[in-house]
């Protein structure tokens, strides 16, 4: 399952996003968004996670949480719009 994970401390880093969710299960990968000109963080990123049941758990307690200082929106990907 692709997840969304929003209002990220702008020092957080893919690594730091992996270890967060590897505590409830297996990640396949962890991917914060940079802007690619300013080489900065955008604040969000993607987690996958291969197990649906894995997924749903870190949501549902990782969303609203305070992570570094920011309540961090975690919720199911939407795919992009065209």
């Amino acid at each position: 399952m692709n997840i969304f994970v929003a209002n990220l401390n702008r020092k957080i880093n893919g690594n730091q996003l992996q270890e967060l969710f590897a505590s409830f299960g297996e990640v396949s990968s962890a991917r914060v968004i940079f802007d690619k000109e300013t080489r900065q963080s955008k604040g969000f990123g993607f987690v996958e996670m291969p197990e649906e049941e894995d997924a749903n758990r870190a949501i549902q307690e990782l969303d609203g949480k305070e992570i570094q200082g920011r309540a961090i929106v975690v919720k199911v990907a939407r795919p992009k719009e065209e």
